[in-house]
């Protein structure tokens, strides 16, 4: 639906553009001191050399705009109403242009009495690429709602965005069906993965051109898999097992907390369907496991938790919630053996009275993202949460301010290049989250972030849904949605639990 409006929209401005020609800077104005109010915010933002064209609409008193871009002695102007498009080919150009520079853009507005000027802004062009695809899941942002849910896929050099699966192909009134957790192998999507649950149950497994279903639930671990990290290198799966619960606030601006009553670490062997116990302390809830890019250290999330009665009740970590901290452990992988060596902590939130989760390492080792909140795990409804950079060399932390904002920004994760950090946020409107994504230099700076760009500026205006979990890939995922929903229909294979491997 998404890619006919655009192409109808393209057809559109094509035929504007050839009956009105392109608009003109006007001779006289007034000028103002400074930029203009524009959505999506693109001012002084770092993009890529590889992005589709960055559209926007001028939010000042008016009623026509006329934009002016220029690299050098190369210049396009552009006008639409109050929104510049621009076209993707001179687009193109421009990028090509100031790669390693920036663009410059003028902005006119015509009041009807007169014509003003805003302060140019500048939109800097780096010289690393980003990964070409992106995929997230969409949903509603309901509670208990889910008979409507994709993870969709796009394209970030254009605009084309398609399903990789649907709920709603298996999803009947009588059963109903949830998808989430998409994961891929080192950003490659002949290894991938997701989640089915409720109505027909299993999780989803691509292995190059083969497709599995597989029941991660065995009598030995606490739940099927949960939060999964692909071992860069090796046909592994660790993951989280987790007892999730929802409470809701009658008057707070969070509305819901997701809490673990328990939650452990496994590891799942795709090739053997074996899996085996990483770590299952019942004082501790483990979650959100994640890979160094060598893939000799295993990263996660754990807060402790004694229960009084020495069993999980409802009631007790309901009442709990503000007090749940959780720190950043590591575990050695020796990946011969498949052993794990005792934890070591990363970072010490807790002593903070902070929470740390949702931890990923950058491609060269050096670095470590995470979401830092006041407690709890589930910080994408967290309107304090920012995201937060750990060197890992030196275990000097710091906030990532040009990726934050004032509402929940949670979910951070690195492009394979390392070169751009991407974070699911509330910004907008602190109801629905959208991919925001920063350059990151190599130097360790962060740059101002900007918002997932859409052929028209006012797509996320009119579109209802979050955006939930983006991941970076190098490549569009192969198997159709077809083919996935034919092997939703299957029974899931069950897994072998056996002993974990000791150093």
């Amino acid at each position: 639906m998404q890619h006919t409006k655009a192409v109808l929209l393209t057809l559109v401005l094509t035929l504007v553009l050839i009956a009105c020609g392109r608009p003109e800077v006007p001779d006289s104005y007034q000028t103002e001191s400074r930029p203009p109010k524009i959505m999506p915010d693109y001012t002084d933002v770092t993009i890529p050399a590889n992005i589709c064209p960055l559209n926007f609409r001028v939010f000042e008193s008016g009623k026509q705009v006329v934009a002016r871009i220029s690299v050098d002695d190369l210049q396009y102007t552009y006008g639409n109403k109050m929104k510049v498009l621009f076209d993707e080919e001179e687009w193109n150009m421009l990028l090509e242009r100031a790669k390693g520079g920036k663009m410059k853009v003028e902005v006119f507005v015509d009041e009807g009495h007169q014509w003003k000027a805003y302060q140019p802004f500048s939109i800097y062009v780096a010289k690393d690429d980003i990964d070409p695809y992106i995929s997230y899941r969409l949903i509603q942002p309901a509670y208990v709602a889910y008979s409507d849910l994709t993870i969709a896929q796009r394209n970030l050099t254009n605009y084309d965005e398609s399903d990789i699966y649907s709920n709603t192909l298996v999803a009947t009134p009588k059963i109903g069906q949830c998808i989430n957790c998409h994961s891929y192998q080192n950003y490659r999507t002949d290894h991938m993965m997701f989640h089915m649950r409720e109505g027909l149950p299993g999780t989803m497994i691509v292995e190059g051109k083969q497709l599995k279903k597989v029941n991660l639930k065995t009598p030995e671990i606490i739940s099927a898999g949960v939060y999964p990290a692909w071992h860069p290198t090796q046909n592994l799966i660790a993951y989280s097992t987790n007892l999730i619960g929802q409470t809701f606030h009658t008057k707070d601006v969070a509305k819901v907390e997701v809490q673990d009553k328990e939650s452990d670490l496994i590891l799942y062997d795709v090739s053997k369907d074996e899996v085996f116990t990483i770590s299952n302390d019942s004082n501790e809830l483990e979650t959100f496991p994640t890979w160094s890019a060598d893939g000799n250290t295993l990263y996660y999330c754990s807060a402790h938790f004694e229960y009084k009665n020495g069993s999980s009740e409802d009631a007790e970590i309901i009442d709990s919630y503000k007090n749940l901290h959780y720190n950043i452990y590591a575990r050695d992988f020796d990946q011969q053996t498949r052993a794990f060596s005792e934890r070591r902590i990363i970072f010490d939130a807790a002593s903070q009275n902070k929470s740390a989760t949702l931890p990923r390492v950058s491609p060269d080792g050096k670095y470590l993202v995470f979401s830092l909140g006041n407690f709890g795990c589930f910080h994408v409804w967290h309107p304090e949460a920012d995201i937060w950079l750990l060197n890992l060399e030196t275990l000097e932390t710091q906030n990532l301010e040009a990726l934050n904002s004032d509402r929940s920004d949670s979910y951070p994760s690195f492009s394979s290049n390392g070169r751009w950090i991407m974070t699911d946020s509330r910004r907008d409107d602190s109801n629905y989250t959208r991919p925001y994504i920063a350059y990151f230099d190599t130097d360790g700076n962060c740059h101002k972030a900007f918002e997932l760009p859409q052929r028209d500026p006012e797509f996320y205006t009119l579109f209802l849904r979050s955006y939930n979990r983006p991941e970076f890939m190098t490549e569009p995922v192969s198997i159709t949605p077809e083919q996935f929903a034919i092997e939703a229909k299957k029974d899931a294979k069950n897994v072998k639990y056996v002993t974990a491997p000791t150093h």
